[in-house]
């Protein structure tokens, strides 16, 4: 990749004709150490929130090597640039050759699942392999998240005691259970009480878990939703592990991926045309912009004009926008607001931050639009949950009345004892 020290400077140098998008490793090194250092427990990435190789490598360079992967494309993308990393194939729905796929010509072992079925199939497909690591994936009540992950999988409480039976019997080896609060999850308290419900389940099912993986769903900081610190999530996590019946060498594992990659990226747009409040871009929502259009995030914006060595950031009065993507349908609209100087104009550069998770990760080739390049920048992300810049995005004050709309919940009193973890 070509490396600049801004997106400032890569308008300087030249005029991108393709949206780019700004790699910033330095940012996924930062978030990779707070979790090794911070979470008692092991860290799996999980790859579907930005798949790129910079990311795979910076997060094995900087000690994350267990990842959590969905498919078998996701499992040879972490071999290749991740050599020797453990994974753990967490879909809870698997083709049969998808399977034996991994567990034979990749040597994965871990496997999840939420019925009977499925944990046949998986018995089936490896050849009835006793060194199975088997986690059942339940459906947990939760509260605070922007997505709720509730409705696709998870056992139920009902059939949950069955289920976990079957797999503590299934395999020599670990047994454990996991969840998900929902993404974006602004409450930290969600994973204490799902923590609680996968206890409850264990003990009706009369078996002790091997491993505790509470999931992911940790947050980043978009305009209008700021969350707590990223500490009070820890806190919580602890809370719940010290009152669960497990016993003392259960493992705590945990699987962030927009926490590891959100402020690691951004997307650098051009303004092909101005239409009254909205502007026309060379991205949108069937590029990198797919949570901007279909759950009506207002990502952060800067604006930059000029070329040749002439390029500047725009300041000035703002204005309320939204933003159009490339192609020709309608659904690629971006309500926002998203707050730019009023002078916004055809040729102009906007820079949309926050997009390291499930931006690049969700283009498409529609149209025959969505080609970005991608280039390195070192400058500090738009906003940080680990000090890499002013934790909150500045907003303005015409929108400063509605982010004070946002929860912001009481920190945690004190820290649980270390948790229990096998090692």
């Amino acid at each position: 990749m070509h490396t600049y020290h801004t997106p400032l400077d890569l308008v300087r140098d030249r005029s991108p004709e393709r949206p780019v998008a700004l790699a910033r490793p330095d940012a996924v090194a930062t978030a990779a150490r707070w979790f090794q250092d911070k979470f008692k427990g092991d860290v799996f990435y999980a790859v579907k929130a930005n798949p790129s190789p910079w990311v795979i490598e910076t997060l094995a360079a900087n000690g994350v090597n267990s990842f959590d992967v969905a498919s078998v494309p996701e499992i040879e993308l972490v071999s290749q640039f991740a050599p020797g990393a453990r994974m753990a194939f967490m879909h809870p729905v698997k083709s049969r050759r998808a399977i034996s796929q991994a567990y034979f010509d990749h040597g994965v072992r871990t496997f999840s699942f939420d019925t009977h079925d499925e944990l046949a199939k998986i018995l089936d497909a490896t050849g009835g392999a006793k060194d199975l690591n088997l986690m059942v994936r339940l459906a947990v009540q939760a509260e605070g998240a922007a997505y709720s992950l509730s409705g696709k999988f998870g056992v139920d409480a009902h059939d949950a005691p069955a289920l976990l039976l079957a797999a503590r019997r299934a395999t020599q080896e670990l047994m454990g259970v996991s969840f998900h609060v929902g993404s974006q999850c602004m409450r930290p308290t969600a994973f204490q009480a799902a923590m609680s419900q996968a206890s409850r389940a264990l003990v009706r099912a009369g078996v002790f878990a091997d491993v505790v993986d509470v999931g992911g769903g940790f947050p980043s900081i978009y305009p209008g939703m700021v969350p707590p610190d990223m500490a009070d999530y820890l806190d919580s996590i602890d809370r719940g592990f010290a009152e669960m019946m497990v016993h003392e060498t259960t493992e705590l594992w945990c699987e962030p991926g927009r926490a590891l990659v959100a402020e690691a990226s951004s997307i650098l747009t051009k303004v092909e045309l101005k239409k009254g409040d909205a502007l026309y871009l060379n991205d949108g929502s069937y590029g990198s912009l797919f949570d901007a259009a279909h759950t009506k995030w207002p990502f952060p914006v800067k604006l930059f004009r000029g070329a040749d060595g002439q390029a500047c950031e725009v300041e000035g009065p703002l204005k309320p926008f939204r933003f159009y993507g490339p192609t020709c349908d309608s659904l690629d609209h971006m309500p926002g607001p998203f707050w730019l100087p009023e002078d916004v104009r055809e040729g102009d550069y906007v820079e949309i931050g926050m997009l390291g998770a499930y931006g690049v990760a969700m283009n498409t080739r529609f149209n025959g639009f969505g080609d970005a390049e991608t280039v390195e920048v070192s400058d500090a992300p738009m906003a940080s949950m680990f000090g890499l810049a002013g934790r909150t995005i500045r907003l303005p004050r015409e929108q400063q009345e509605e982010d004070r709309k946002v929860v912001r919940l009481s920190r945690p009193k004190g820290r649980a004892g270390k948790s229990r973890r096998r090692r």
